[in-house]
């Protein structure tokens, strides 16, 4: 692989009012009293997901996705990935903003995937945009990525309750969330439950289920195999101390706005791959900001799922890389090794 230097940081990465990590603030992060939450009726849910809609720039799509584009080109990503978020704009460009509005309305993910060059991850991350007024992949690009904020925008969730959220589960998505609330994970979050969870997961389907076909279920795709995910990880960690990787400013835990967080894109297997160091308190405060990674991967359609690889420290797995919720196929893994 070519030597490339590290990205100069753009002027659009410096965000206002950076977070400084203190013992307290980590503190209110992982151990604090969990917010109340008021349980909203359905009908006030939805009130809340229709202004969300209104709110949202939509006429902006095209150039988030071409903006997006840029990045990918710059990070170093595949020209066939960058490639398709340019078609995709170009489609969308011919859109007015009350169009793509009414056609998530009516058709979802579905309507969208069927316009030309549009497919069904891209399709799900106008979704995102016209729901919520964010794109978490672009944020994530920029290094101004903030699920916390993208988290409180559900009714029934505090900032402390989505931060804990976050650094319990490592998701960055309302979808990713969906997901969570769908398969239990949610409810053994400390302070959630089921009661909570079932809270939760009814006010994301209020947000989310015009987006998506009628009768769709919440479902996770095929995973790439964690033979693949460690081979990645171990490439990620391997070039980034050399220091061959572009740099990205992020702007949580980072007072001094300094291009410090690699970031890997690459392509194995027909799959997709970036790769970041985890940026949240609790890596923070453990200093694992080395050691926990993050991989996001996306299909032939571009959609996202991600997983985090750590070092395990106890049980039979201890001092081996281990792909967080999937530990008996690490086990399998290291035992056929």
């Amino acid at each position: 692989m070519s030597e490339r230097p590290p990205l100069v940081k753009p002027e659009w990465s410096d965000v206002p009012g950076p977070v400084r990590i203190t013992p307290r603030t980590v503190a209110s992060a992982t151990n604090g009293t969990m917010d109340r939450a008021t349980v909203p009726a359905a009908e006030q849910a939805k009130r809340i997901a229709a202004a969300a809609v209104i709110a949202a720039p939509v006429g902006q799509c095209a150039d988030r996705l071409r903006e997006a584009a840029d990045l990918l080109q710059a990070q170093g990503a595949n020209p066939y990935r960058v490639a398709a978020y340019r078609k995709a704009a170009d489609t969308i460009c011919g859109l007015s903003g009350e169009a793509i509005v009414d056609l998530v309305d009516r058709e979802g993910v579905d309507g969208l995937d069927r316009l030309p060059h549009v497919g069904r991850g891209i399709a799900m991350a106008i979704v995102e945009m016209v729901r919520t007024g964010h794109w978490s992949q672009l944020e994530r690009l920029r290094g101004t990525a903030d699920p916390v904020a993208l988290f409180t925008a559900v009714p029934g969730l505090g900032h402390r309750l989505a931060e804990r959220i976050h650094e319990e589960l490592h998701v960055d998505t309302l979808e990713a969330l969906e997901l969570a609330a769908h398969d239990g994970r949610l409810e053994h979050v400390p302070g959630v439950g089921p009661r909570r969870a079932a809270t939760i997961r009814a006010n994301l389907r209020a947000m989310l289920v015009r987006g998506r076909a009628r009768g769709a279920s919440v479902s996770q795709g095929p995973l790439p195999p964690v033979r693949l995910l460690l081979a990645i990880d171990r490439q990620y960690r391997e070039q980034a101390t050399v220091g061959t990787l572009p740099r990205i400013a992020p702007a949580r835990f980072n007072p001094t706005h300094e291009a410090w967080l690699p970031v890997l894109h690459c392509e194995c297997d027909g799959w997709q791959f970036t790769a970041l160091f985890s940026n949240t308190a609790q890596a923070h405060q453990l200093n694992r900001t080395r050691d926990w990674v993050r991989i996001f991967h996306y299909d032939s359609e571009n959609s996202e799922g991600q997983h985090t690889v750590v070092t395990e420290t106890h049980g039979a797995l201890s001092g081996k890389r281990v792909v967080r919720g999937r530990e008996p196929e690490c086990r399998a893994h290291y035992a056929a090794a």
